[in-house]
């Protein structure tokens, strides 16, 4: 039986420029990295050191030659914050494509762009 949510794989173009969104927009942690120095990379990233959950970026080339036919789309991810209108302006301040704050019956909502575009949401949870 499964009992939680381990790891979330995000398939990107530039790992390193992945890294320095997450870590210096969001605040994220580079967890551990990996290389076989045979093009095979990839960095575990995570909001805090001890997340349950943490994303790890693979470079999505080498993936898609490795396992053809995988879907290397980018997954629906929500995040949770509980200053929605704090997280909202510092990611405004930095430049970052972000969608309208919307009251959805389960609270604040928006969207926010990666720097490959690829869109992910933040809900506020009190």
């Amino acid at each position: 039986m499964l009992s939680k949510i381990g790891q979330i794989m995000l398939y990107v173009n530039n790992q390193d420029n992945a890294v320095k969104f997450w870590t210096e927009n969001l605040g994220f942690t580079v967890i551990a990295e990996e290389n076989n120095d045979q093009g095979f990379r990839w960095i575990e990233i995570a909001p805090i050191n001890g997340a349950e959950t943490s994303l790890i970026l693979h470079n999505k080339d080498f993936v898609s030659k490795m396992s053809p036919g995988l879907n290397l789309d980018t997954p629906s991810l929500m995040f949770f914050t509980e200053d929605i209108e704090q997280l909202y302006n510092d990611l405004l301040n930095k430049k970052i494509t972000v969608g309208e704050i919307v009251n959805m019956p389960t609270g604040r909502v928006f969207n926010f762009a990666d720097n490959e575009e690829n869109y992910f949401a933040v809900m506020e949870k009190k």
